[in-house]
């Protein structure tokens, strides 16, 4: 398996070392393996992680809050699902809850790029019609 150091990840994902630090601290992102020397040493996984990461952050508008709600509630359905453990019903219907709020509030956010995508084509449509073509 490669390993990364800090210095490429932060090259390869486009954050800052003290970015990635900080997604580890609040719990975005695992925390890496280490060397003996005690260096952050990422692999590939843990790179796709970070991309998925900067993905609902940038394209989806996920808050580091929302980001954290969602990663809980997905591995509380790992967990559920690779260990066959039981969650109590009034849990499941709460993590129901949950992802019904998200995908709400996706929707919300895409109506609202809509919305914006649409003023744009519009103002776009405005400006071609008001260009002098070579024929004026």
């Amino acid at each position: 398996m490669k390993w990364y150091k800090i210095d490429e990840v932060a090259r390869e994902t486009g954050l800052t070392k003290r970015t990635l630090r900080f997604y580890e601290e609040i719990g975005l992102i695992k925390p890496p393996e280490r060397s003996e020397g005690k260096f952050r040493l990422y692999s590939e996984e843990d790179i796709n992680q970070i991309h998925n990461v900067i993905l609902a952050r940038e394209v989806l508008g996920f808050s580091l809050q929302e980001l954290q709600q969602f990663l809980a509630l997905k591995e509380t359905i790992r967990k559920h699902t690779e260990s066959k453990d039981e969650i109590p019903p009034g849990q499941l219907t709460e993590i129901a809850r949950s992802l019904e709020e998200q995908i709400l509030m996706l929707e919300k956010k895409i109506n609202r790029m809509q919305s914006f995508k649409n003023e744009l084509n519009e103002l776009l449509t405005h400006l071609h019609e008001t260009i002098p073509t070579k024929e004026e």
